[in-house]
């Protein structure tokens, strides 16, 4: 499909332009809390790369860059809880109307919510054990990954994770017709737009610094991952 050979890194999300909808924006938040549980794969994230992280008896702080509505960021708490872990979440976002929709939440214990970029908060002195990220990945421009990239190592003083999509066609079809029901949001038409902007796993390889690695997940997941206690010279100098 030629729509998708290259990365649409020129492609602008609707939800991200100042003057959108703020009715549609609303529902897209909304909305994201069942995409995100039904296609980006954080619950075999958590089992498999976060829980064994976590402990009963000392607790672990978590970042979550990005957060948008801050569905991910409740869910990581609400799975630790479950499980008896100890685990304090922070999910920062720098744009006023995501942060404003994460604000309207219910308070969840262990949950806080900050408008705030990751330079504020490094700049700021903050370290967590655990940096994540969320759909962050794609936005970026090709000459502000490797910045990023750096200041969530900077952030974490142990795992970094930052999940995408990958860009494929049968990711784009399933899509175009799975996110058909979410009608009255940006959901379709901006998830589309996501998927041609996001890497492929030969692409990611190709842009992550030294230091990172980079792990295929289904279903049209990207990992990108920072382990500080490896390669942890090569992490800080990416």
């Amino acid at each position: 499909m030629l729509l998708l050979r290259n990365r649409a890194v020129s492609a602008v999300e609707e939800m991200d332009r100042d003057d959108c909808d703020p009715a549609r924006l609303a529902r897209t938040y909304a909305q994201f809390a069942v995409i995100n549980r039904a296609v980006s794969g954080w619950r075999g994230i958590y089992r498999q790369r976060l829980r064994p992280l976590l402990s009963a008896e000392s607790g672990t702080s978590l970042l979550d860059i990005g957060c948008g509505g801050g569905d991910v960021a409740v869910l990581l708490s609400r799975w630790a809880a479950r499980d008896g872990l100890r685990l304090t979440v922070t999910a920062i976002d720098p744009d006023r109307r995501a942060a404003a929709f994460a604000a309207r939440r219910r308070r969840r214990a262990g949950v806080t919510f900050r408008r705030q970029t990751g330079a504020e908060l490094l700049h700021d002195g903050g370290h967590f054990d655990v940096v994540v990220s969320n759909h962050v990945l794609h936005h970026l421009r090709s000459d502000e990954l490797a910045g990023f990239l750096a200041e969530s190592a900077a952030l974490s003083t142990g795992t970094v994770i930052h999940n995408d999509l990958r860009r494929s066609a049968a990711a784009y079809a399933l899509f175009f017709a799975g996110a058909l029901p979410f009608r009255g949001s940006y959901i379709r038409q901006d998830g589309l737009t996501s998927i041609r902007r996001s890497y492929t796993l030969a692409e990611l390889r190709t842009a992550a610094p030294p230091g990172w690695t980079v792990q295929s997940r289904s279903p049209f997941r990207n990992l990108l991952i920072h382990e500080q206690g490896r390669g942890r010279s090569a992490g800080a100098g990416a």
